[in-house]
């Protein structure tokens, strides 16, 4: 039916053989169908009003949801509860990070080396609490990744009336309390006696009650960002966005009263604020802190907190808890609003050219095409062998038999045709745990059991069985994909045995999930495939002679230019990305091609343009074997040859199908106890029903047996061992090199692909530079001035903590963003290192070397703002200097960021390791304890501790060299070398070793490419 609408296909169905073939529109069938009886008849139906009186009271609808609110609410809340267990890893990962970070931080503060006589002392307390409020802020961070993740599922249900977008946020808000709970518990009893804060029981329990209400607050804010941004990139970066606009005007980086006037209104909605001033209350106002120092009449901790410009007053303990409270039930409410109102975010679909649009309106009207846009959707496809009237002789007489030879059909590059023979194949893996738990005493489970058999060029073989059988895994055997488990067996190449590092180069494999990088075009994924899986002496003309010949080959050309995408999410549909994975592997030129379930989650119409691309690429003289799961009879019977396994790994028919699949029924009606097929019935459903274990029970009959003692299984052995000897004159597979490209032109192929990723990514590249030139406005208008200000020492703090809070968020922004990207691309990455297109290293250089010039941009926006609106002194070296600790921080965060995406098995499990390093790095920066007061036993970790020889060289070099003198009479350049611990004799020790850093975050991340793959198979 599709097809005889179809400008490509109709022809076929021509039936005035008297008359010149003309194209039918699709307006002349829609035309005729309203003067045919059937669509006169719907006509004259729909024009006479339908009597309400008739109908069945139940017969609609009166209520939106299918049931009550209390039931979608408990469902809601059991299906939370669900995915806390299966995300439990997470949770655990961050009580177990955040109780190691109370270790360090109880043993870097510990009460020995800390006393209640200072403000100096009084500061460092401060900076504890502080940092309390950030490690429990950052800590409901991970809410943004696990909150997007669900969104699209969440989306279609709430389009499609499962339920009301309350009765999803409530439970992800209720149901998290608990954890909450448990890790306020774990912090606050673990560090709050150890540090040495007032020991009055019942100020313990009033830090408790408030940081349990900033953690509540702190994820509401996320999963609010998270609803309203609906993209990770996105909401990443607002959520970095909104921690530094709370942080910065939260009363510790920058006090009260060096807040300009245009920005006080943030620090009066800044919840870290309210919980900044409380718990500073809480602490200061105890009996700890109630010495008074000589030559003054106010207690040391009304002292401290006025130094810092907070409310010295008790009830600003209970004001910030009401704040918090507030600020709980409001980022939620907002969370639900976003839920209920917004759609999903706006996806890029593929674009066609002008020429494409001509072609679907020509399809539409009938108009006749010029010859360049004919020229594009003509080309001599072979169809399947049955069509709707039954028959196509014409396809039959191309169809391959088992005794047939190929047909190869003239291609711009030859290649060889290659058989490949199998005998005895077995495959094991290490016995489960639940199942020795049962009592089982084996040590490995066996999911094959001595397969043979052949496939050869021409032939289109079909691999089945049900559910369990082990047709993938037999591929992925075949194939060299598995990356787990025992191989016993011989496999050979026409002859000769196996060799993975040479069979690579010359086999394809179409992976079920269709993997390719999102931000690059149709062709672009094409050309990068061929240039580094083509000869190296093929010249670029005929390498593009040979693409275009492929697109042909799988109908792409009129999607030439459009975007991959993200599978159901954006870019092609699933038949197209299907069509594209089999043309990626088609310009590798290969002789061998493994497909696995090519027309899964295809409608009939999709799944037929897959399986004609499919025949077209058999027809060229290619070895083809897809696995394929109750296929339609058209698809079915498009196949030559059919390999059927069981279930527990054994084939039970191995041999041709036949016309209309009569070899195959010929077989099984044989066999004593199978019933017979029915006219018209499906024989690959009927074949999976008549050999299932059910089946196999009822009748008695073991079909592995059977297989084994026929005639058809001593023609196969025959063949394998006619097919596993040499020809004569023949010599085995071999390569001089073990990529088809050398190393520099896969670092040069590598790095174009990755810059075509990244200019066609502005929710990643756009967003970062977007967020850049905010944070640089925001620290310039926050900050306005203090570089040029040394009347004391807290506006050399002032403008320290400038430098600490840019390095602190545009790092972590920096490394959070660039994860996802990275993850997916590796992804890509684990399919073209299994097909020998490059080594590790220089797709390591690739995604390394492309974030260079971005990240230099970005610095040079950042630096020229903030540097002129902070005022820092006008000087070339001193400006250099602030550039260049600016660049290779971001670099060292960036790459940093690749390397734990690399080091960990997915991006969820790679974000929440990544926080527990930003919180380590912040603790031991030297801005909330400064090197000379960190316990010695700690002291090691400041020296490999990134951000501490950032802000060293960023301080020495801005005011390690300054002479002028505080109103004290202390010189700054003297200061900066007491207290801090900074000399500036030593800058360019620093910058040297600043610039190490990113270039061994690179090198790790390059390693852990080449050493770790987390796709298990």
């Amino acid at each position: 039916m599709w097809q005889v609408t179809s400008r490509k296909d109709q022809r076929q169905y021509w039936k005035h053989g008297d008359e010149t073939y003309r194209y039918v529109p699709v307006k002349e069938f829609a035309e005729a169908f309203q003067s045919f009886h059937i669509g006169e008849a719907i006509r004259n139906e729909l024009a006479v009003p339908f009597d309400k009186s008739t109908s069945h009271p139940a017969a609609l609808k009166t209520s939106k949801y299918g049931a009550s609110m209390k039931e979608l609410l408990k469902a809601n809340i059991n299906r939370e509860i669900l995915l806390m267990k299966r995300n439990s890893f997470v949770y655990i990962f961050k009580a177990v990070q955040l109780t190691l970070m109370a270790i360090i931080a109880m043993t870097v503060f510990l009460r020995t080396n800390m006393h209640h006589d200072s403000l100096t002392n009084g500061r460092i307390y401060m900076g504890a609490l502080f940092f309390g409020i950030l490690m429990i802020m950052f800590n409901g961070l991970a809410e943004i990744g696990l909150t997007i993740a669900k969104l699209p599922v969440f989306f279609k249900q709430r389009d499609l009336l499962f339920y009301p977008a309350w009765t999803y946020s409530l439970p992800s808000w209720i149901i998290k309390i608990p954890l909450s709970f448990l890790n306020v518990t774990i912090w606050v009893f673990i560090t709050y006696y150890v540090i040495g804060f007032d020991p009055n029981v019942e100020r313990l329990f009033r830090q408790f009650l408030l940081l349990l209400l900033m953690n509540e607050a702190s994820s509401g804010l996320f999963r609010f960002i998270a609803g309203l941004a609906r993209h990770q990139v996105v909401a990443s970066t607002l959520g970095s966005f909104g921690i530094l606009i709370f942080m910065l005007l939260g009363g510790f980086l920058l006090a009260r009263e060096n807040v300009k006037k245009w920005w006080i209104w943030g620090y009066w909605i800044s919840p870290l604020m309210y919980a900044q001033n409380a718990i500073s209350v809480n602490e200061f106002l105890g009996d700890s802190w109630n010495k008074i120092l000589p030559g003054s009449t106010e207690p040391l901790g009304k002292l401290v907190l006025e130094s810092r410009g907070l409310f010295p007053e008790a009830k600003w303990y209970w004001i910030g808890v009401g704040a918090l409270i507030g600020y709980v039930l409001l980022f939620n409410i907002l969370y639900t609003v976003c839920l209920t109102f917004l759609k999903p975010f706006d996806s890029n679909q593929p674009t066609i050219s002008e020429e494409t649009l001509k072609i679907k309106q020509a399809n539409l009207t009938g108009e006749v095409l010029e010859a360049s846009s004919r020229g594009r959707v003509a080309s001599n496809t072979v169809t399947t062998r049955s069509t709707v009237d039954g028959s196509n002789d014409e396809a039959d007489s191309n169809h391959a038999t088992v005794n047939s030879s190929p047909v190869n059909k003239g291609m711009v590059l030859p290649f060889v045709p290659l058989s490949i023979t199998f005998e005895d194949i077995r495959y094991s893996v290490d016995m489960p745990e639940e199942i020795r738990a049962q009592g089982v005493k084996e040590t490995r489970l066996q999911l094959l059991k001595g397969i043979s058999g052949s496939f050869r060029p021409g032939v289109l073989t079909a691999l089945m069985g049900v559910s369990g059988a082990g047709k993938t895994t037999l591929m992925d055997v075949l194939a060299g994909r598995k990356t787990s488990g025992y191989i016993e067996g011989n496999i050979t190449i026409s002859g000769y045995p196996k060799k993975q590092e040479t069979f690579a180069r010359v086999s394809g494999y179409c992976e079920q999930n269709d993997i390719h990088s999102p931000n690059v075009t149709v062709y672009e994924s094409l050309a990068f495939s061929a240039w580094l899986r083509l000869p190296a002496d093929v010249d670029s003309s005929t390498r593009k002679m040979f693409i275009d010949e492929v697109m042909e080959l799988v109908e792409l050309l009129p999607l030439k230019d459009a975007l991959v995408g993200l599978p159901g999410v954006s870019g092609l549909s699933t038949e197209q990305r299907k069509r594209l994975t089999i043309a990626v592997e088609l310009v590798a030129n290969p002789s061998i091609i493994f497909m696995d379930e090519p027309t899964s989650g295809l409608d009939a119409r999709a799944a037929a343009i897959v399986m004609r691309a499919i025949r077209n690429t058999v027809d060229t003289g290619r070895t083809v074997v897809c696995t394929i799961h109750q296929p339609s009879i058209d698809i079915f019977e498009s196949f030559d040859e059919l390999f059927l396994m069981k279930r527990g790994g054994e084939e039970i028919y191995v041999g041709p199908l036949g016309r209309h699949s009569c070899e195959l029924i010929k077989y099984f009606e044989a066999i004593e106890g199978v019933s017979s097929i029915k006219d018209g019935y499906n024989p690959s459903t009927w074949m999976l029903e008549v050999t299932s274990t059910m089946q196999e029970q009822i009748t008695g009959v073991n079909f592995s047996e059977v297989y084994k003692s026929s005639e058809l299984y001593r023609r196969n052995r025959t063949l394998i061992k006619e097919l596993s000897t040499p020809p004569e004159g023949s010599t085995d597979l071999s390569f001089p090199t073990e990529y088809s490209q050398t190393f520099l032109t896969q670092c040069f192929a590598c790095l174009w692909k990755q810059s075509m990723s990244y200019w066609r990514n502005p929710p990643y590249t756009a967003v970062k530079y977007f967020y850049t030139t905010v944070i640089a406005l925001l620290f310039g208008t926050m900050f306005w001035g203090v570089g040029r200000k040394r009347d004391n020492q807290q506006d050399l703090f002032n403008a320290m903590g400038s430098m600490y809070a840019s390095v602190i968020f545009m790092g972590v922004q920096n490394s959070g963003s660039v994860q996802p990207v990275v993850s997916v691309e590796r992804t890509v990455f684990y399919r073209e290192r299994a097909a020998h297109m490059y080594s590790p290293l220089p797709y390591a250089l690739g995604q390394v070397a492309i974030e260079l010039p971005y990240i230099f941009v970005q610095s040079l926006i950042y630096g020229v703002l903030v540097y002129a609106m902070i005022g820092f002194e006008w000087t070339a070296a001193k400006f250099f200097w602030y550039l260049f600790f600016m660049y290779f921080t971001l670099a060292y965060y960036t790459f940093y960021g690749m390397m734990m995406v690399g080091l960990t098995p997915n991006y969820n499990v790679s974000s929440v390791a990544s926080t527990a390093f930003y919180a380590i790095w912040n603790l031991f920066s030297g801005f909330l304890i400064p090197r000379t007061r960190i316990p010695v036993w700690w002291r090691w970790f400041y020296w490999i501790c990134p951000i501490a020889w950032t802000l060293n060289g960023l301080v020495t070099s801005q005011f390690g060299d300054v002479t002028e003198k505080f109103a004290n009479g202390v010189r700054v350049s003297d200061f900066v070398e007491d207290y801090f611990g900074y000399h500036h004799d030593f800058l360019w020790a620093v910058a040297v070793v600043v610039v190490a850093f990113p270039v061994l975050f690179a090198l790790l991340f390059g390693l852990s490419l080449k050493i770790f793959n987390f796709q298990k198979r």
